[in-house]
């Protein structure tokens, strides 16, 4: 027992011994792998110093020497060290074969032995590796995880330096930069200097790449300074770079071509061809030397076991067996490889395809979201004018064969109008700009308004509309009143269209309640025409309205149906059918809301049609368009309102600050400043005052923008008239009375 623990003492006190010099082409020792002496730490040493100076060739030979060593000792933790070393210096002579080779012999021995700092250098290898190769973010993961296993001063130094050269690549300048300023001030047992000249470099780099060139030339002069006392070659090389680029883009040509003239001095005294060829063959031949003594070593083990005085006949058939399965592997292995890199050659292909698609598909989108907010836009503002006109010869007592064809002039407004509407509704949610609100309403009430309006249509198709309201729903809801009230405008509306003469149901029916949570059933049902299983299918796709026929003697866009799919996509909920030709339709489907149950109805709600007495109001329109500033203005005297007209919004300002106006119609749109700006700078003196905005709003517009810039209310154009007037009676007289009560 005594021989066998001195040899594990004596062991533990040679692991504390080991200190490895590391960088790219440097090594340090920790303190749990030194040898039995100073030989290898020695030749580290040199190799190291060597490398600094650009000596690649007999640092290259160091390296040999203490490889050799490493065998001799057989030492794995300075062989993997070694094995390491080599990977660097064959990585700065662009031989990445060879760097990835030592590189899997020293992963092959880091399998069988625990050695934290081996795997942090090695993962330092590989992030170096796989940030040649274009994958920041790869290396910088690697980074991160020698980090965590390594607690090495220098090789922590030297992960900063590659963190920081990824962080520049990636032009994140400011990372890079605290990475460099943290290692030129750095204390370095081994590589204090070097670090700090590499680190001033690249604040001169990254000063160049900021257009700070003061800054630049100061860290040059000191990499340069550095590099010069150290004969550091290649950064004394790179430091008159970055100071004859910097002197010239500051326009200091004589200083500009004295640098350039080092430069060219530099590189005709150490990059020789002769010098080049010298490191080349230096290192080709420590490689297949290596190789050789390796072949040499597996020959010796597979001698040594010929001549075991236990071999039998059947271990030399297993070992054969062994080596040529081994051999099948390797060649399996490597066609294995080269198929997964065509395979990832091919998968890199089709996901840039993709990415391109992708790309041009959203361009697409964006081309066709900002088409339609123009064209809408635009359509708006003269369809303003035909339905405008239209009403106000349809109030001036026309002929009743003119009184016919105004009112075909009105129906192809409202139908124009529509149309564009349906088309903004589908595309406002194919380009995520609707959200469903969360507010409190009154289902019942918004049912009742809605099929109130729609009763004139039912009683043209000489249809009825039945509600069936289940009274144990909660009289308030929270939800989008707005967005539920086009769900079933949109259904109810398409039943009346398809039914003549028959009815048009609407059914609600509590499905469950969970405290405030609540499932509502809703069915809207006709008995009208019907649609085959066939059409079926396609019904709720854009321009669809079952066949060509339908389209022609029922009218429509077809887009109903596909907006109420929409909408309830944003609840969350989808819509079912049933339906049979000649016995009419169903549509159905289940909302989740919420309810308010503490809240009680004060009120309780009428529809009812309020008439107001406009005489003697003085109105403010603003209007850049001289025909919709004379439909607007004969709306308004029709109504015995007298008013005045601003061209712009500075005018409007002006024009407010002088007179007492009841009501200001603001139109949106303007050129100067617009509707919104003008509105803010009129509520900074005037908070009373009623502004309506008037707008052809398109997609990019919002109603939440038009309120908070301080508008009471909002009508689009073009407007029905007694939408119109009921707005301005609402904003005049029911606001004042609210101010007086």
């Amino acid at each position: 027992m005594r021989p066998r623990f001195l040899h594990i003492n004596l062991n533990r006190k040679l692991w504390l011994l080991t200190v490895l010099l590391f960088f790219y082409f440097s090594h340090s020792y920790t303190q749990e792998n030194k040898t039995t002496g100073n030989d290898i730490e020695y030749h580290f040493d040199k190799a190291r110093e060597l490398g600094n100076r650009n000596k690649m060739e007999p640092a290259l030979e160091e390296l040999n020497t203490a490889m050799e060593i490493a065998f001799k000792n057989n030492d794995q933790k300075t062989l993997i060290d070694t094995y390491h070393k080599f990977a660097i210096l064959y990585l700065r002579l662009q031989k990445d074969d060879s760097a990835e080779y030592y590189a899997d012999r020293s992963k092959s021995l880091l399998k069988d032995i625990s050695y934290p700092y081996g795997e942090a250098t090695h993962k330092y290898i590989d992030a170096i590796i796989a940030y040649r190769d274009g994958k920041n973010f790869l290396a910088i993961s690697m980074l991160n995880e020698a980090k965590q296993i390594n607690n090495d001063r220098n090789l922590l130094n030297n992960i900063l330096f590659v963190e920081g050269i990824i962080f520049l690549n990636l032009e994140k300048y400011e990372s890079a930069t605290k990475n460099f300023n943290a290692l030129a001030v750095n204390t370095d047992i081994y590589e204090k200097d070097y670090l700090a000249a590499k680190a001033h470099i690249k604040l001169a780099e990254i000063s160049i790449k900021t257009e700070n060139y003061e800054e630049s030339i100061k860290n040059a002069q000191s990499a340069l300074k550095l590099a010069k006392a150290n004969n550091f070659y290649i950064e004394v090389l790179e430091a008159n770079r970055l100071l004859a680029e910097t002197n010239e883009k500051l326009g200091l040509f004589e200083s500009a071509l004295s640098y350039s003239r080092n430069i060219v001095n530099i590189k005709d005294s150490i990059f020789t061809l002769e010098k080049s060829l010298a490191e080349t063959k230096t290192a080709d031949n420590i490689q297949t030397k290596f190789m050789k003594d390796e072949i040499g070593r597996q020959e010796a083990k597979i001698e040594e076991l010929n001549q075991s005085k236990n071999r039998t006949e059947i271990t030399a058939i297993l070992t054969a067996a062994f080596l040529i399965v081994i051999s099948i592997l390797a060649i399996s292995l490597y066609r294995n490889n080269q198929i997964k890199l065509k395979t990832n050659d091919l998968l890199h292909t089709k996901n840039n395809e993709l990415q391109a698609a992708r790309d041009a598909a959203v361009m697409a989108m964006e081309a066709k979201t900002n088409f339609l907010s123009t064209v809408s836009h635009e359509l708006r503002t003269p369809l303003y004018a035909v339905t405008g006109l239209t009403h106000l010869l349809l109030e001036e007592n026309p002929s009743e064969n003119q009184k016919e064809h105004l009112k075909s002039l009105k129906f192809s407004g409202d139908y124009l109008l529509n149309f564009i509407n349906d088309i903004l509704q589908i595309n406002k949610i194919d380009a995520d700009k609707l959200e469903a609100l969360q507010i409190d309403f009154n289902l019942k009430k918004v049912l009742s308004e809605v099929i109130n309006s729609l009763h004139q249509s039912a009683k043209a198709n000489k249809t009825k509309i039945e509600l069936e309201f289940d009274e144990n729903i909660p009289s308030h809801l929270l939800g989008d009143p707005l967005k539920l009230s086009q769900i079933f405008i949109n259904l109810i509306g398409n039943g009346i269209k398809f039914t003549k003469g028959g009815q048009v149901t609407v059914i609600t029916r509590l499905a469950k309640k969970v405290e405030e949570d609540l499932t509502i059933y809703f069915e809207v049902k006709d008995n009208g025409i019907g649609i085959d299983k066939e059409r079926q299918l396609n019904i709720f796709d854009s321009f669809e309205q079952g066949s060509i026929q339908i389209n022609r003697e029922y009218g429509g866009t077809g887009l109903g149906l596909t907006i109420v799919k929409s909408l309830l996509g944003l609840f969350g909920s989808t819509i079912g059918l049933k339906s049979e030709i000649g016995k009419g339709s169903s549509f159905f489907f289940e909302l989740d809301l919420k309810s308010k149950d503490d809240l009680i109805d004060d009120i309780p709600f009428e529809i009812t049609e309020v008439e107001y007495d406009f005489t003697g109001l003085h109105i403010l329109i603003v209007e850049d368009n001289k025909i919709n500033q004379v439909i607007t203005k004969k709306m308004l005297n029709k109504k015995e309102i007298t008013c005045d007209i601003a061209n712009n919004g500075l005018e409007a300002v002006a024009m407010v600050r002088k007179t007492d106006y009841d009501c200001i119609l603001m139109d949106i749109h303007m050129p100067g400043i617009s509707g919104e700006e003008a509105t803010i700078e009129i509520r900074k003196f005037n908070r009373l005052v009623p502004i309506i905005a008037l707008t052809a709003i398109s997609l990019d517009d919002s109603l939440e923008s038009f309120y908070a810039a301080g508008c009471n209310d909002v009508v689009t154009k073009p407007f029905k008239p007694e939408v119109f007037y009921s707005k301005i009676g609402e904003n005049i007289f029911d606001v004042k009375k609210k101010i007086e009560a």
